[in-house]
């Protein structure tokens, strides 16, 4: 049986998505068991490649003129996982954190069910990893040990009003979702429940 699981993680920050997508990445469950590392593609939407700065503007954080680039960028995306579809992919934020980001910091909506019809045809599932709300501020001082950009987690009360909408957008969704508790900050334990979830729904294998 061929592995070749389609996950995308979403939430707002501070909820560990990069980290449990590393670890998926390596989990014998999720890739099967490995004699030697290589590299499956972890690819994310927050990358800032729009710009040539640091933390500048991506998929996500898109202005309104780049809005053109930002939809033939999904639509690039789209077609690579359709091109390769009998191969696993993690996605580190996606088309989610987009609309979240759009509707609550610049006031504009968008219509992906032109995307999530093709990627429920490819199989892939939702992970929307969520936090209890009065554990950010502690998930906050773990970041700032090793956050080259402190300043973006100043405002707590963003990432709330983000999750609120994240949860609202996936109710929404065709897409399979796993709402996903990380308030205990158990990466290892998050990774496991992600592989037995797809397990249960069949989400490890190409349809």
């Amino acid at each position: 049986m061929k592995l070749c699981p389609k996950i995308i993680l979403e939430g707002t920050r501070l909820t560990f998505k990069t980290e449990i997508a590393f670890r998926l990445n390596e989990h014998p469950a999720i890739v099967g068991p490995r004699r030697y590392r290589y590299h499956s593609p972890v690819v994310s939407a927050e990358w800032c490649g729009f710009t040539n700065f640091p933390w500048g503007r991506g998929l996500i954080n898109f202005a309104k003129e780049e809005e053109g680039q930002a939809m033939e960028t999904y639509a690039t995306w789209m077609r690579l996982f359709e091109l390769l579809r009998y191969y696993s992919w993690i996605v580190d934020r996606f088309h989610l954190s987009t609309c979240v980001h759009q509707r609550l910091h610049c006031g504009r909506e968008y219509d992906f069910g032109w995307l999530e019809e093709r990627l429920v045809n490819l199989g892939f599932h939702v992970v929307l990893c969520t936090r209890q709300p009065s554990s950010f501020a502690a998930a906050r001082d773990m970041r700032l040990r090793v956050s080259g950009n402190a300043s973006q987690y100043d405002d707590l009360d963003r990432f709330r009003r983000e999750q609120d909408v994240f949860r609202e957008l996936a109710a929404r969704s065709p897409l399979p979702v796993l709402e996903l508790d990380v308030t205990d900050s158990d990466v290892d334990g998050a990774a496991d429940r992600i592989a037995a979830w797809l397990a249960r729904v069949g989400g490890l294998v190409a349809r």
